[in-house]
């Protein structure tokens, strides 16, 4: 019910997107039902969404970690470049 006491009305979606594809192969009912506005009950769901913000935590910090690593090595590999330039005109001089 909103602000004014009436029921909110039911949208109708033309539009699908990918997410409910696979919510259509997984259970049509479940997305039907959905789709109509209701919302799913099951103690299962509180647990699904902590899983699924842990592992997107987990997620963030691989990511974080991964670029950190990529600097450091493009780091290494410029040392390492220069460290072999600077061999190679030592033996040349």
């Amino acid at each position: 019910m909103n602000a004014m006491g009436q029921d909110k009305p039911k949208v109708s979606k033309k539009i699908i997107n990918a997410s409910e594809i696979g919510q259509y192969n997984y259970c049509s009912v479940a997305w039907f039902l959905q789709r109509c506005g209701y919302e799913p009950l099951s103690e299962f769901l509180d647990v699904g969404a902590k899983t699924h913000k842990d592992l997107g935590i987990i997620l963030d910090y691989t990511k974080q970690k991964t670029r950190k690593s990529r600097i450091l090595s493009n780091v290494g590999y410029f040392l390492l470049i220069i460290g072999i330039l600077f061999f190679l005109f030592e033996v040349v001089l």
